[in-house]
């Protein structure tokens, strides 16, 4: 990374995480809304009680697994990315084996 000493490597690798998961969380959320838009269908049609899937069930569950994958990569990546700073590039109050009591 960054051959400064300074705490600005830190925010940037946390700016990217957070920037995931508002990613993530939004593919979430699509997918719910297209998996509840096969039921809207349904009750347009007038038949609320149909017992099977839709694409868009599966193409909704489909987003929702993928915004997991997309947490869990951010947090492999995020954890990784940690350990190779050097302790000075940590902020004094986030400092690993560090902190306010």
């Amino acid at each position: 990374m960054s051959g400064l000493d300074d705490p600005r490597v830190f925010f940037a690798a946390e700016r990217t995480l957070l920037a995931w998961s508002r990613t993530s969380l939004t593919l979430m959320a699509f997918g719910f809304v297209l998996e509840r838009f096969g039921l809207f269908l349904h009750v347009l049609r007038g038949d609320p009680a149909h017992p099977g899937r839709d694409v868009s069930f599966w193409i909704g569950v489909a987003f929702i697994v993928l915004a997991l994958a997309v947490i869990g990569f951010s947090t492999v990546q995020y954890r990784r990315a940690l350990r190779t700073l050097r302790p000075s590039k940590f902020p004094r109050a986030t400092a690993p084996g560090r902190g306010s009591r």
